[in-house]
């Protein structure tokens, strides 16, 4: 990194986490929320006040920019993504981000909710933040760090390379994307203009960690049709669809294959939401597994338990309904093992500790991978996310941005 360069993520970050984008699960519109072109549109002003002039949003809300190369080699061309909506878990409205500095490891109360505190023995990583300056939420919304940290990372970057023309590197690509949170952040992207043949996302949280696999991941609605009469005339007639739901997810495993009881390479059935009324009741599950041929054994599973069920309710029919989320990237950067390679060596050269870990879900990176980009995924610095208690370290987001201009020059050096 060049020593006069001044960071600039942080300051981004709490600039772009006051700008409510949090997407909607249950729109069909694209994106699922209007409010999350606030954000891209000023995301592509700023790149085009940087000097990148092809920067702009489309009509989907997706932000595409192009640093141009700077060197006569022919390297590949490569791509970093953050998204820009927030989770519907907690509230993204009105978030007020507050700036603590030089943490010395006591407690953190947050002054719009005192309960929400952050101690160290429910969030180990803050051992590691001794000294560090943190940005918190003020306790009743969420901070926004999933993704904004990678935004406002991926920005400072930009800046840097538009600043400081003599670090070389090749073309490199910008892409922010809507509606990561609900699973359609690559519904709309249009790879052609994208044009690029490598990737990474920044989305991860530890300082130092790189993930180059996710869950293999499918949805299952169950349709449950029950026999409907009046109910003062119901005897040996009614079958209330509602309790046939209820009966099923009675009967799904506890102590094994559900999100609260398992960890690491375990995978899961988990309903997610259940809507009807007593004629007609639907359960959606989510099915989860780093194996991708363990999807379809969970949901002959799921679907055997069913049947069972079924059968105590002579006259209900059912409707089961698969349908694939995303698979494992693992599955592509496999073949394609100097996207990695120069992950690892890019954290080791910003003076970090590499972590790979395995991802407990999916990003972005999931489906692109799939569609011709593969992807790895790169520690944004976030922490508690989905949560009142989310809050990052400036440290490790600067880390992150000398990070990704470790990578792009080591891209240039390889090619």
């Amino acid at each position: 990194m060049v020593a006069t360069y001044t960071f600039t993520a942080a300051e981004r970050f709490m600039r772009y986490v006051q700008i409510d984008t949090q997407s909607n699960p249950q729109s069909d519109t694209s994106p699922t929320s209007a409010k999350q072109k606030d954000l891209s549109k000023l995301l592509a002003d700023e790149l085009i006040a940087m000097g990148i002039k092809d920067a702009h949003m489309d009509e989907w809300g997706y932000v595409y920019g192009t640093i141009a190369s700077n060197t006569n080699k022919n390297v590949p061309v490569i791509c970093f993504c953050s998204h820009i909506d927030t989770a519907p878990d907690a509230s993204g409205q009105n978030v007020k981000p507050l700036l603590h500095k030089n943490y010395q490891g006591t407690d953190i109360v947050l002054p719009d909710d005192n309960t929400q505190i952050l101690r160290k023995a429910e969030i180990p990583y803050l051992e590691k933040l001794i000294g560090h300056d943190l940005i918190t939420a003020s306790g009743d919304t969420l901070l926004g760090a999933d993704d904004k940290a990678g935004v406002a990372e991926i920005m400072d970057a930009a800046n840097f390379f538009m600043q400081h023309t003599e670090v070389k590197h090749g073309t490199i690509k910008i892409l922010f994307t809507p509606d990561e949170e609900v699973g359609k952040g690559t519904s709309k992207l249009d790879m052609k203009k994208l044009g690029a043949q490598f990737g990474y996302t920044l989305d991860g949280g530890e300082a130092g960690s790189l993930e180059d696999e996710t869950f293999s991941a499918d949805g299952v609605q169950l349709i449950i049709y029950g026999v409907i009469t009046h109910p003062g005339h119901a005897k040996d007639k009614l079958v209330n669809a509602l309790k046939i739901a209820g009966d099923v997810l009675a009967s799904l495993p506890r102590a094994e294959l559900s999100p609260e009881t398992t960890e690491h390479k375990d995978g899961f059935i988990h309903p997610v939401r259940v809507d009807g009324i007593a004629e007609k009741t639907t359960i959606d599950f989510i099915i989860r597994d780093f194996i991708t041929e363990g999807l379809k054994k969970k949901e002959d599973l799921l679907l055997s338990l069913i049947e069972t069920v079924l059968k105590k309710y002579p006259g209900a029919k059912f409707e089961f309904n698969v349908k694939e989320q995303y698979r494992n990237m693992k599955e592509v950067l496999d073949k394609h093992p100097q996207v990695v390679a120069y992950a690892k060596e890019a954290i080791k050269r910003s003076g970090l500790q590499l972590k790979m870990e395995s991802i407990r879900g999916g990003t972005d990176g999931s489906r692109l991978s799939f569609m011709g980009l593969p992807c790895a995924n790169l520690f944004a610095g976030m922490q508690a996310i989905h949560s009142k208690k989310e809050f990052i370290s400036v440290q490790d987001m600067n880390k992150a941005v000398e990070t990704i201009v470790n990578l792009a020059t080591i891209w240039e050096e390889r090619s």
